[in-house]
């Protein structure tokens, strides 16, 4: 008998929680790996999506490329790959038009199909990188400080996706974007932000001070859930939007309960980045004498 949709959800959690914490932990290679298998998943997904609205990427391509992004960033970390970024980028962009000019005909719009095939290792490997960039942050020392960072935007991921699902089948009446999203309200979108500030705060207090002796200002840390928060709704509303040009309910069936892998990273993905650039500015992250 097929398993439940609960119960499919919970089997799900119960294998890939400890793998992500594992690799988030390990780090290195090991990490690079698990985020460009992710990436690759997530990106043929978005492939298949812009398929079905019409368009014609360089699927292939694309899905190795945001396999081998994360790879590229840890190797660069190490030292062993230091290329010329911009001659890089320039490069890869000429290798797409090559490979379209061969394998796209005018009428399928090669235009297109480059910039789907671009955007799509961008949206997934470029964003997912930046999970490993925060586990080798300047202020990181140790693996336990490195995975502590790693996990803040992905707790408050999980936080504000969850408070939002709850706040709103309570009190949601009005909707927050029917064209995009029918399902999400003004009232759940609004305790999400709550609950994601109000977990940034705790955060801070008993994980980040503990594990990683860093620190955030309670104001500082409220503003910055209020950003990941915001950046966490944006990014799965964007997903709807490019499901719905490309008519398809979910990115693809592959987590039983959950639909496809970018489904289940869709607001991670805009939380990282975001993450990433507000720990840059100094005395945000604040060290902790111990």
């Amino acid at each position: 008998m097929a398993l439940s949709n609960l119960a499919a959800r919970v089997l799900v959690a119960v294998v890939a929680i400890p793998i992500v914490i594992a690799a988030v932990f390990v780090g290195g290679v090991i990490l690079a790996v698990v985020l460009g298998i992710v990436s690759a998943l997530a990106a043929r997904e978005l492939y298949g999506i812009a398929e079905h609205g019409g368009y014609t990427p360089l699927a292939r391509t694309g899905t190795l490329g945001a396999f081998l992004l994360p790879l590229g960033v840890h190797y660069f970390r190490e030292g062993r790959f230091v290329p010329p970024e911009i001659a890089l980028g320039a490069m890869v962009i000429v290798a797409l038009f090559t490979l379209a000019l061969f394998r796209r005909a005018p009428g399928q719009h090669p235009l297109g199909a480059v910039a789907v095939t671009l955007l799509g290792v961008l949206y997934t490997a470029g964003f997912l990188s930046f999970a490993y960039a925060l586990r080798y942050h300047n202020y990181i020392v140790t693996a336990r400080a490195g995975s502590a960072l790693v996990f803040y935007p992905f707790v408050l991921t999980w936080i504000s996706d969850t408070a939002g699902f709850f706040v709103g089948r309570a009190l949601g009446r009005a909707k927050l974007m029917p064209g995009v999203s029918p399902g999400k309200t003004r009232a759940g979108a609004v305790g999400a932000l709550v609950f994601c500030m109000l977990a940034s705060w705790a955060y801070a207090r008993w994980v980040l001070v503990p594990f990683a002796s860093l620190d955030l200002r309670p104001a500082t840390a409220l503003a910055l859930g209020a950003a990941i928060g915001i950046s966490v709704q944006i990014g799965d509303l964007v997903e709807s939007l490019l499901k719905r040009e490309g008519g398809v309910k979910d990115s693809s069936h592959l987590i039983p309960g959950h639909g496809g892998v970018l489904d289940r990273i869709d607001g991670m993905l805009f939380a990282l980045p975001v993450t990433y650039f507000f720990f840059t500015f100094p005395h945000v992250l604040l060290f902790v004498n111990r």
